[in-house]
């Protein structure tokens, strides 16, 4: 499908920009100023992923490697505890409730899925099924929001990341992860690259695309570290061309890789310094967000 107004780049508004194919219906542009990848369109109604059937009990469980690493990343944000309160959009599974919970955090979730959030409620959690604009959230009401590997998903990130921004008290946290548009993954796979994947991710992010937009949000100290590689789909893809098509799971290769590299000290100082290497150069899979209201 082809739109017929130019969307504007939805990390920086830029309408300067320059296709670089199609996938899976949708056409796939670079902003030219910061580098932001990005869908042509937005899903229309027909398009959208239907999250009601993303989850069931096969993905509502995770692997104790994955609790423990959530566990050290909320011990992170003990320092900016006031009234208590924390938010995870789109918690999923429920870990990150679970860990703050478990660490004394007053927590709070919000979910699109329904399997998720009637799942979170018989857990006793205090939930909301819908978007963030709906929820009606006080000003000021948390200390810290967390999204992990959702703002890749939204039509209207600025306007959502301005709620966040209203609804953390100052000096609040915004923690959040999502795909980077400058990893080595797109550098080497381009449109082969599964995290590129529309109609359910519509952008994937720069460093600046994102550090612009969060600052017209309205977050005054931005902080990024990029970190992972999935080197089993590069491998994957460089086996498929030799005739090798057997079929790649993403998330499955990634908990894998993840698994591997938490077995041991070493190999967890191993993952530490290959991480390290990806920040300083920019190229790893994923951009970590540390942002702070004014």
């Amino acid at each position: 499908m082809k739109e017929k107004d130019p969307r504007e780049c939805p990390a920086c508004n830029s309408r300067e920009r320059r296709l670089i194919g199609e996938k899976n219906g949708f056409e796939i542009f670079v902003c030219a100023d910061c580098s932001t990848l990005y869908t042509g369109h937005v899903p229309a109604a027909d398009e959208t992923e239907n999250y009601d059937e993303y989850y069931s009990e096969s993905n509502l469980t995770v692997p104790e490697f994955v609790r423990t690493r959530v566990s050290e990343i909320v011990s992170g944000f003990s320092k900016y505890r006031r009234t208590g309160n924390f938010l995870d959009i789109g918690f999923g599974a429920g870990t990150v409730l679970d860990i703050a919970s478990e660490q004394g955090w007053k927590v709070s979730g919000l979910e699109v899925s329904k399997p998720a959030v009637d799942r979170a409620r018989m857990r006793g959690f205090d939930v909301f099924h819908g978007g963030l604009s709906d929820a009606g959230y006080a000003a000021g009401q948390f200390d810290v929001i967390t999204s992990s590997e959702i703002l890749e998903h939204l039509p209207d990130p600025i306007g959502d990341l301005k709620e966040i921004a209203r609804i953390l008290r100052p000096g609040g946290l915004f923690w959040a992860t999502t795909p980077s548009a400058r990893s080595l993954s797109f550098r080497l796979l381009k449109l082969e690259w599964s995290v590129l994947s529309p109609p359910e991710h519509i952008q994937l992010y720069s460093r600046r695309g994102a550090s612009l937009m969060l600052e017209s949000a309205g977050f005054s100290s931005v902080k990024f570290k990029t970190f992972g590689i999935n080197s089993a789909e590069i491998s994957d893809h460089y086996r498929s061309r030799k005739g090798d098509n057997q079929p790649f799971n993403r998330v499955e290769a990634a908990y894998k890789l993840n698994e591997s590299l938490t077995r041991s000290p070493i190999r967890k100082l191993v993952k530490g310094g290959l991480n390290e290497a990806l920040s300083v150069l920019g190229i790893g899979d994923s951009l970590k967000i540390y942002a702070k209201t004014k």
